[in-house]
């Protein structure tokens, strides 16, 4: 019997997601393994990338923090005194977001990535951490004119509060590419595709045998800021924000003018909209419903703020979009409070409603290719992971441009942490991982 693997011999792989994280151990051979949770809902290994913040009116000092589905159950108990965050990965490379004020206290980004860390690490009951951790980052970090630097300095400084001695970095479609290379039984070009909930990731990699063992040549990659939280918004765009006074008008010194669309724009990211009910624009909407021309639908914007609906809204819009996938048409239903928004959807409208970003994302597959020097007649395998691969349309992409037989799917949650892992086996680490500069 061989002797178990030392924290020494191992390496962490951490899939930092805007939707999900996941964890994975590797040690000397064999298949990463996933670490796992026993989250209120049941095992899990996938957790919500999600922090809440509660503080008692009888103990405003009072504060308990929460990650990942205990996050959710905090939020689900006692919503209106519940401070629930989800998708913070988003503004990660955000010079705009300094920091945010949460129950009286400041909290920077790494702040938060580190708060949800260590919950995560309590959860999980880790005496002890290995000593290498291999953190995935997306190609291109989501939101506009992202700072790479920035997001890096501020993962290392999350990163190191846990103690690891060696931090390194890897792009995330690699790690799943690493993944997908273990059920390889040829030499191999794969294109991997990621698609996450702020990003869309795309690496090439050619894949070769060599004395019993698998090499790796990277070939060209490409990414960009849009993924699952942009179809998120499309659809609130189209359903939810015209009920919610978007559109509509206001009075003010006897002009009619229109509502300003900057409150909706909130809603393109999930992170933004807690930031938005706790900042000053919230006067101006209370302000707005004695003024507008339809203060029923401001009314409806302001109950959504105010009472933290965002996770509900977040979940009919994710129940939508699975139902899409399976059905040619679906029905959209958000009731909370006194809101009811119920609405029949075809996929063919979902689609149009996505059309620039699904445009965004075509564009980055052919960069992928074009970085490679390569063409799709010259790929061999596709692998597609993340949530938003399962949406017909982003298949589409690829089906339009390698044969269906050369297409594969699956492992959406832990192809990425897993393939990480066993990047830390490799004797060249360099060539496949960095340090924050």
């Amino acid at each position: 019997m061989s002797a178990a693997p030392t924290p020494s011999s191992l390496s962490l792989g951490i899939d930092f997601g805007t939707t999900n994280t996941v964890m994975a151990l590797a040690g000397p051979d064999g298949p990463a393994s996933l670490a796992s949770f026993a989250a209120p809902d049941g095992e899990r290994f996938a957790v919500r990338s999600a922090l809440s913040f509660h503080a008692p009116p009888e103990h405003p000092r009072e504060r308990t923090v929460a990650a990942g589905p205990w996050a959710i159950e905090a939020y689900a108990e006692d919503p209106a005194e519940t401070r629930f965050i989800q998708s913070f990965k988003t503004f990660a490379a955000q010079e705009s977001f300094s920091e945010t004020q949460i129950l009286g206290r400041r909290y920077r980004f790494e702040d938060l990535l580190s708060t949800f860390l260590l919950k995560l690490r309590e959860y999980g009951g880790a005496a002890s951490l290995p000593a290498r951790v291999i953190v995935g980052r997306p190609v291109t970090f989501a939101g506009g004119s992202p700072n790479e630097a920035l997001a890096l300095s501020r993962y290392e400084a999350a990163f190191r509060r846990l103690g690891f001695e060696e931090i390194l970095y890897a792009y995330e479609p690699v790690g799943a590419a690493f993944f997908f290379a273990r059920a390889l039984t040829e030499d191999a070009t794969v294109l991997v595709g990621d698609f996450g909930g702020g990003t869309s990731d795309f690496s090439v990699i050619r894949f070769e045998r060599e004395a019993g063992q698998i090499r790796a040549t990277p070939l060209g990659r490409s990414g960009v800021g849009v993924a699952g939280d942009a179809f998120d918004y499309r659809i609130i765009d189209q359903l939810v924000s015209p009920e919610l006074g978007k559109g509509s008008s206001y009075e003010s010194f006897g002009k009619v003018l229109p509502i300003p669309n900057r409150y909706y724009s909130a809603f393109a990211r999930w992170d933004q909209l807690a930031l938005l009910a706790a900042g000053r624009d919230m006067r101006e909407i209370r302000k707005l419903e004695r003024e507008a021309t339809e203060p029923e639908k401001i009314a409806r914007l302001i109950e959504v703020l105010d009472e933290n609906y965002g996770y509900r809204l977040y979940r009919a819009v994710s129940d939508l979009k699975v139902a899409l996938s399976a059905r040619e048409a679906a029905e959209f239903r958000f009731e909370a409070g006194g809101i009811s928004i119920v609405r029949d959807v075809a996929r063919g409208a979902f689609e149009g409603w996505i059309a620039p970003e699904l445009q965004q994302i075509e564009t980055a597959v052919d960069q992928a290719l074009v970085a490679a020097r390569l063409d799709a007649a010259t790929v061999d395998r596709v692998f597609l992971t993340g949530g938003s691969s399962l949406v017909p349309a982003v298949r589409d992409i690829f089906h339009r441009r390698f044969p269906t037989e050369r297409i594969e799917t699956g492992a959406e949650l832990d192809s990425i942490a897993s393939g990480l892992a066993l990047i830390g086996r490799e004797r060249d680490l360099g060539r496949w991982t960095a340090r924050a500069s």
